[in-house]
């Protein structure tokens, strides 16, 4: 039978959107998760990175974590592993070892790092181990698995890691000779063969895949792009973090994938469906592989209207939403009609006014200034410079008038 394994990644727990926390919806999606996991009857979990949003998350992201991981680990019968990413604090990922390796989770903070050879009696053993690499055998599959693991690193400490000093050396040669030297010495006997890492990864000449808005950049240096033509021709599947949109960018029967995020994390992904992929692997024959649609999690969607009544009117017809809304008015939104909006949803994250412009008008023409008018005139133009082109209600205009007298 093939061995079957979950990717996900990209978890990002104690993320907020603006000031909105998702924590239960997090909570939500991983409780799904580990029911996929469950249901697909999977061997093996690797998580590609960025498990958490911050290098210091905070404790009900923490607690989430790990529970899930106990959860997903079953006492030692499916390993879990998980590596860091830009986000995650490598110390803090590595800190638990010794607890997690008995649950059967096996974290990996730093590129390059030795795993400790250990046994969980009749659930699985690491049987062989080298830097930036382990096998596990599992009781109930009879062919060894090889993890080759690479988490994140900016270009200083990867090249500190893997011990090379010569600067000139780019960083696709690096992680080439790597990778080939181990799977050179590691993959001579049947087996399967899995790499998981957390880097910026192209084809080469291929499409340029864009980071998601507030996504922390993977420019490592002035090292040229990793692509995945390097990964070496042993390796049977790639599990990628970092990009948020799940997308396969190998050959076909050498899949290169990253999963995507669990939840939508920036209005740039908004209208993305979210996956688990779930692959199936055997010695020496093509991985297939499928992605799980995810249902958890409120949908992020981008709303524009003129008129206040439309917006109130969808807002309480689609309450399940996380709204990014844009108001297009010739004057700013006067306080009550924005306790309207905010009354019909607790999801609005941002209201963003926009100015109608007249016919070739554009907002260059709000730029210009007169200092020779008077206070009145010259909040008004303040004013609208401020908000895109926008004219101060009465109310604005009464209080500004007060205050001036």
């Amino acid at each position: 039978m093939a061995l079957k394994i979950l990717h996900t990644a990209d978890w990002h727990l104690g993320k907020k959107l603006d000031s909105y926390s998702r924590v239960e919806e997090q909570r939500e999606v991983l409780e799904e998760i580990c029911k996929i996991a469950d249901r697909e009857k999977v061997d093996l979990v690797l998580i590609a990175g960025d498990l958490f949003d911050t290098f210091n998350p905070p404790i009900e992201a923490v607690d989430l974590f790990y529970r899930t991981l106990k959860r997903l680990a079953k006492d030692g019968e499916r390993p879990v592993i998980a590596i860091a990413g830009n986000h995650d604090s490598p110390e803090r990922i590595d800190a638990p070892d010794p607890l997690a390796r008995e649950c059967g989770i096996i974290f990996i903070g730093f590129p390059n790092a030795e795993i400790s050879k250990y046994e969980i009696e009749n659930q699985f053993k690491i049987s062989k181990t080298a830097p930036g690499f382990f096998e596990i055998r599992l009781a109930t599959f009879k062919q060894p698995i090889r993890i080759f693991h690479t988490p994140y690193a900016n270009e200083v400490r990867l090249r500190k890691a893997l011990d090379i000093e010569d600067k000139s050396t780019a960083l696709n040669e690096i992680l080439k000779s790597s990778w080939s030297d181990l799977a050179n010495k590691y993959c001579k006997t049947k087996g399967v063969n899995l790499l998981i890492s957390h880097l910026y990864m192209l084809n080469r000449n291929g499409e340029v895949l864009e980071e998601p808005d507030g996504e922390k950049p993977l420019k490592i240096g002035n090292a040229d792009m990793i692509y995945s033509d390097i990964i070496p021709e042993q390796i049977q599947y790639t599990a990628l973090g970092h990009l948020h949109r799940a997308h396969q960018i190998g050959q076909e029967e050498r899949p290169v994938v990253y999963s995507g995020s669990p939840l939508a994390y920036s209005f740039s992904e908004a209208g993305q469906q979210k996956y688990v992929i779930i692959v199936e692997a055997e010695a020496d024959k093509p991985i297939s592989y499928k992605q799980v649609p995810l249902q958890k999690g409120r949908s992020l969607v981008r709303m524009k209207f003129d008129n206040v009544d439309e917006a109130v009117f969808w807002l309480m017809a689609n309450p399940n939403q996380l709204v990014e809304l844009t108001l297009v008015s010739d004057t700013f939104l006067k306080a009550d009609d924005l306790k309207r909006i905010y009354q019909a949803h607790d999801g609005i994250i941002s209201i963003i006014p926009q100015v109608k412009l007249e016919k070739g008008q554009t907002e260059a023409n709000f730029k210009q200034v007169n200092l020779e008018q008077d206070m009145s005139d010259l909040f008004k133009d303040y004013f609208k410079q401020k908000y895109q082109g926008q004219e101060p209600n009465e109310e604005i205009m009464d209080l500004f008038k007060e205050i001036l007298n």
